[in-house]
């Protein structure tokens, strides 16, 4: 192979910043479905928490977190197809579930992270 047309070398920051700058568009549309169902998630699991403060909101929580990962599965593999190629055939793939599944767990962590920790406290109910 030539030697003129070889790419330059990069440091491994350097290609991590790269790779954080220009995400594939799967990953993109994984993290926005489940971001999506999440924060409206959190924002009623919020809203029931201030109108009940004495309630018990563990199961509340357990079915936040089932929903977002479900939901978000779902709708990563609805949204997410496989490349087509040359041809104009759309294909979906289990695999799309799986990336859904996978972006939901920490998304749905973070999230309730956020309002329990920061906005649930500012709000005076924590």
């Amino acid at each position: 192979m030539n030697e003129d047309r070889l790419p330059p070398d990069r440091s491994p920051f350097e290609v991590r910043w790269r790779q954080l700058r220009n995400p594939p568009p799967p990953v993109v549309r994984a993290v926005l479905a489940n971001l999506g169902v999440a924060i409206f998630g959190a924002l009623v699991l919020l809203v029931y928490g201030l109108l009940a403060p004495d309630a018990d909101l563990i199961p509340w929580v357990v079915g936040f977190v089932v929903i977002v990962v479900i939901a978000g599965s779902l709708l990563t593999y609805l949204w997410v197809e496989l490349p087509t190629g040359a041809g104009t055939e759309r294909r979906r793939s289990a695999w799309a579930a799986v990336l859904g599944f996978f972006a939901a767990v920490p998304i749905a962590y973070l999230i309730l992270v956020v309002v329990f920790q920061v906005i649930r406290p500012l709000l005076g109910q924590g």
